[in-house]
């Protein structure tokens, strides 16, 4: 294995045991092969992070100060919104998840990256339709879909660009060395077909052939819905299911456990989405059925979450040190904690009152951002430094993007979840005026905002600490940076 980033300690470590050196050249060539495309996906991402960000924070002040910047049409909250939207969607989530992804299947493949520039020309492409999506956003023409404003020309030229980059993912599970099929090898491969499925279906019914009425609702919200889950999550729970047992140096606890919440996970999530329009003029089993599957993700949520535990198990004390395992582990407890307020906002009785209110805004954060965001972010301080040939420079930093990332995702999830209690409450009783029921969470946007404050802080803290790592100015050593000193536990930590 890897010169794991964990201190071997009591509770139980294993021993490390070194590679051999045919294995140690095997990696530094697969390293070598993804370095330039992986970290050209990272860079871009983390530009489109910082400037969704920055998005985010008007986005969320608007809400409490609409007149700000009103008569300026590019800065209406309609048009900024679903930038910002589109920007951490496409921009920052889909492409620091295809680098985690393509740098995965090599490693578990154990094969080069051939033919690395196709990758990098498809993520110059995916970077122009992401640019050309969003300047047509803000400049008005945009198709009015959640999650797909982006004009029907931006969908060609992210096919295109998304064509070349998985293709060769694809490819080199095609000729892997070795018989062995690894569980993050099941949900990337997942994730690669899934997306194009997703993203054409919905194009093809939404502007190609359109359907007509309140069915393009349905269409729009099972897109959302499956690209939350068979996109974002397939990625997410993959990347988990490498990093937790690489960085601890056991194996996953169970792998029967593994294939049956892999399996489970793909039959119920594709039939969600359709939850979101309870009360709606549609047809009572699509709703029933979805509100069913969404009930029915409890199997795999137990199973992943079980999994990770008994993993876990005994190495809990790890997160101490190890920066990939704190920000993996975390984002896998908020995988839990998404599911579950997922199934109880599609319980009809929770829906009528939840429904139009900022519910699903938290359960957008906490699945996209809580447990995604989380993951990826834990799976880039494992994997840049094999990338760039140094270790991150200031644990400082590190700890400092975890907290006001923790502190920042919880504060606004607790406001927006309290405030769509309230919301909700006050939409249903009929004694008070709309008005009175819009301002009466004026006091959640405004903790919303200050959430948002923290979040802009871990952001800009993490770009900056990957600038000194992409230009060479991280810690030339042979052990990782840890968040707290080895030394400091006396008997109980040595390396």
């Amino acid at each position: 294995m890897d010169a794991a980033e964990i201190p071997l300690k009591a509770p139980p470590v294993p021993t490390d045991v070194p590679t051999s050196d045919t294995e140690q050249i095997e990696r530094a060539l697969i390293d070598a092969s993804t370095r330039v495309p992986v970290l050209m996906f990272y860079t871009s991402a983390i530009v489109w992070l910082l400037l969704g960000t920055l998005l985010a924070m008007f986005v969320s002040i608007k809400l409490h100060a609409p007149d700000m910047f009103s008569g300026v049409s590019f800065l209406t909250w309609g048009r900024v919104r679903p930038a910002h939207t589109n920007i951490m969607i496409y921009g920052w989530a889909s492409m620091a998840g295809m680098g985690t992804a393509i740098w995965l299947m090599a490693r578990l493949c154990r094969t080069v990256l051939r033919h690395p520039l196709l990758i990098i020309t498809g993520a110059g492409f995916w970077n122009l339709g992401v640019l050309l999506g969003v300047g047509a956003i803000l400049t008005g023409d945009s198709t009015g879909y959640q999650w797909l404003e982006f004009p029907p020309y931006v969908a060609v030229i992210l096919f295109v660009a998304y064509a070349m980059i998985m293709s060769w993912a694809v490819l080199m599970f095609r000729f892997r060395r070795g018989d062995r099929i690894y569980i993050t090898q099941w949900y990337l491969l997942g994730a690669f077909l899934w997306f194009p499925w997703l993203y054409a279906a919905a194009q093809l019914m939404l502007f190609v052939v359109p359907v007509q009425g309140v069915m393009q609702a349905a269409v729009n919200w099972w897109y959302a819905n499956n690209l939350l889950f068979l996109w974002f999550g397939a990625i997410g729970l993959g990347t988990a299911y490498y990093m937790i047992p690489k960085v601890i140096g056991r194996p996953v606890y169970s792998y029967h456990l593994a294939t049956i919440g892999f399996w489970t996970y793909a039959l119920f999530s594709s039939w969600t989405g359709m939850q979101r329009m309870i009360d709606g003029p549609f047809p009572a089993w699509m709703i029933t059925a979805s509100i069913a599957a969404t009930i029915l993700t409890i199997i795999p949520v137990a199973t992943v979450g079980l999994n990770h535990h008994m993993t876990m198990k005994g190495y809990f004390p790890l997160m101490r040190y190890s920066p990939t395992l704190r920000f993996t582990v975390f984002g896998a407890i908020s995988y839990t904690v998404f599911s579950l307020v997922g199934v109880i906002i599609s319980f009809r009785s929770v829906a009528r009152y939840l429904n139009f209110t900022q519910a699903s805004v938290a359960y957008s954060h906490l699945g996209l951002y809580a447990f995604y965001t989380m993951v990826i972010f834990g799976s880039m301080y494992y994997i840049v430094p094999r990338l760039v040939g140094c270790e991150w420079r200031y644990a400082s930093l590190i700890k400092l993007h975890f907290w006001a990332s923790v502190y920042g995702v919880g504060l606004m999830s607790l406001m927006l979840l309290s405030g769509a209690i309230v919301e909700g409450t006050n939409l249903n009783d009929a004694s008070m005026a709309f008005t009175e029921s819009t301002q009466s969470i004026l006091p959640y946007l405004r903790g919303r905002s200050l959430a948002g404050v923290l979040m802009t802080v871990s952001h800009f803290v993490f770009a900056f600490h990957f600038g000194l790592m992409l230009f060479g100015l991280g810690r030339a050593a042979s052990v990782p940076t840890f968040l707290n000193p080895v030394e400091s536990e006396g008997s109980e930590a040595h390396l």
